[in-house]
C-alpha cells in the first residue's frame, strides 16, 4: 500500500516483536505460539494527533472511501494504548461520525488479530487430534477451563466447541458500549475496553463500586490487545455464555456464516441490563453497518505499531 513521504519520517523499523508476539499463556511445554514477526514486518509509527492518525490512514489507503467500496483487507493495526486524547480532546472536538471512525478503524484490527490467534490454536488442535498428542490437547485444555482428560472424547468435543472465532461486528458493538467509544475512564486509566471484572486485586476500582457484590475491579491490560483477548477467552468459556458457544456451534455445523446481530440474542448475562443490553448491541451493529466487518481479513504484513505521543 503506499505511504507518503510524510508518514515515512515518522516511521521506525525497529523490532518490536516483544510486544506483537501472541503467545498462549501456560503453552510453553506444549510451544503453542503464533510466529513472532520479523523486523522487516514491523512497522513503528509514533502518533501525535488525531489529524496525523486520519492523514495516516489515508496514505494506507484504509479510508471510509475504500471500505463503502467494498475493500476489505485491511491494514494489522496494534496500537500500544488508549491516547488519553481520545477521552480529553477528540471526543469534545469531533463529529460523532469522525469519532465512531476513528475508533472502529483503530481497534476494530485488534478483534481480526485475536480471531487469529484462535485460529492458530484450532489448527493446534486439529494437529494434536490427528496425532494423539494429549500433551497440546491438555495444554488447551487447561487455557480454556475444560476439566476432563485429554484422551477423553468429551475433552475434544467441548475443545472444538470453545476454540471458535467471536464475530468482530459483535466485538466491536461491545466495545464501543462498554468503553463509550474509547472515552472511559476504564479505557484511558487501563486500556480496558470490555468492562471486566475482576476479583484478584488487580485493576481499577469503580467510583460507585456496590460493595454487596465483594470486592470487585475493572481487570486492566497492559494494552488494548490484551483486553480484546480477554473478552474472546470470557464469551469462550464462562459458563454464562454457553448459549452463545452452542449457537455458534450450530452456524459453524450448518456452514452459515457467524452473525454478530444472532449471537448477542444469547449474551442476556454480559450486563445487568439483560435485553436491553442485546438491543443496544444489534442496534450499534446496523446502526454503523458492523456486519461487514464479519468479511473483513487482515493484510499479511507489515504490522503497525502505534505509538501515542505524550502518554
Amino acid at each position: 500500500m503506499p505511504r507518503n513521504s510524510l508518514f515515512r519520517s515518522l516511521v521506525d523499523r525497529a523490532r518490536m516483536a516483544i510486544v506483537l508476539i501472541i503467545a498462549l499463556p501456560g503453552l510453553a511445554k506444549a510451544d503453542i505460539t503464533l510466529p513472532i514477526p520479523t523486523d522487516d514486518d514491523i512497522i513503528r509509527v509514533e502518533l501525535h494527533s488525531y489529524e496525523q492518525l486520519a492523514s495516516f490512514f489515508d496514505d494506507l489507503g484504509y479510508t471510509p472511501e475504500s471500505w463503502n467500496a467494498g475493500e476489505r483487507i485491511i491494514p494489522r493495526l496494534f496500537l500500544q494504548t488508549i491516547p488519553g486524547q481520545w477521552r480529553d480532546e477528540i471526543a469534545d472536538q469531533l463529529t460523532v461520525t469522525a469519532k465512531k471512525r476513528t475508533f472502529f478503524r483503530t481497534l476494530g484490527p485488534l478483534t481480526l488479530l485475536a480471531n487469529e490467534e484462535i485460529a492458530f490454536q484450532q489448527k493446534a488442535l486439529s494437529d494434536a487430534i490427528a496425532n494423539n498428542d494429549t500433551a497440546v490437547i491438555a495444554e488447551l485444555a487447561g487455557q480454556y477451563r475444560v476439566n476432563t482428560a485429554p484422551d477423553d472424547p468429551a475433552t475434544i468435543a467441548e475443545l472444538q466447541k470453545r476454540i471458535a472465532p467471536v464475530p468482530p461486528s459483535l466485538a466491536m458493538a461491545q466495545m464501543a458500549i462498554e468503553s463509550g467509544w474509547g472515552t472511559s475512564r476504564f479505557a484511558a486509566e487501563g486500556n480496558a475496553l470490555f468492562g471486566q471484572w475482576t476479583y484478584d486485586g488487580e485493576g481499577i476500582t469503580p467510583e460507585q463500586q456496590r460493595s454487596h457484590l465483594g470486592d470487585y475491579k475493572i481487570a486492566a491490560f497492559k494494552t488494548p490487545f490484551g483486553s480484546v483477548r480477554a473478552y474472546m477467552i470470557n464469551l469462550n468459556t464462562g459458563s454464562a455464555y454457553a448459549e452463545f458457544r452452542d449457537m455458534r456451534a450450530g452456524m459453524i455445523k450448518r456452514n452459515e456464516p457467524l452473525s454478530g446481530t444472532s449471537l448477542a440474542e444469547t449474551l442476556t448475562r454480559y450486563s445487568e441490563r439483560g435485553n436491553v443490553y442485546i438491543k443496544e448491541i444489534q442496534a450499534v451493529i446496523r446502526q454503523n453497518n458492523l456486519a461487514h466487518a464479519d468479511e473483513a481479513v487482515l493484510e499479511d504484513n507489515p504490522y503497525y505499531h502505534l505509538i501515542p505521543q505524550g502518554e
